[in-house]
């Protein structure tokens, strides 16, 4: 077997062993060194960050010989409708698409909003005590 070579270091290094994922200490990253100094800069955004904006931004449109301000987003989204409307298969497939996709979150939005059976039970004492008074004509004595 083949000895490790031993490099000869001055002062408090002596006797350090350099080999594999052991660097020279003295070529190491300095503490707050970083490893990759011309990384992603600071403050620069993602693609889904400018994307959101850029579908935020203003844009003023004449509709029904009236000039209006509507977002981007709004303005591509009418455009694909009436290309559609229009007859071309092409965005009349992306509706569809879109359409489904919107149909689906929003059923998996509605399904998670259900209360838990404790809390159906409490509105439903709730909805009784309020028919109750209700009944009797006066809330102010029966909650």
């Amino acid at each position: 077997m083949a000895e490790r070579s031993r490099v000869k270091v001055k002062g408090d290094l002596a006797g350090y062993e350099v080999g594999y994922r052991k660097p020279p200490r003295e070529t190491r990253f300095k503490p707050g060194q970083s490893g990759n100094p011309k990384g992603r800069p600071r403050g620069s955004l993602d693609v889904a960050t400018v994307l959101a904006r850029t579908l935020r931004e203003q844009v003023v449109v004449n509709e029904g010989g009236r000039r209006r301000s509507i977002t981007k987003l709004e303005a591509a989204v009418k455009q694909i409708v009436n290309k559609a409307a229009g007859g071309d298969a092409s965005s009349v497939r992306f509706l569809i698409g879109l359409a489904q996709m919107v149909e689906a979150q929003v059923e998996t939005h509605e399904t998670s909003a259900e209360l838990p059976e404790a809390d159906r039970e409490v509105m439903a004492n709730m909805l009784k005590r309020l028919q109750r008074v209700a009944q009797q004509g006066d809330i102010d004595d029966n909650l």
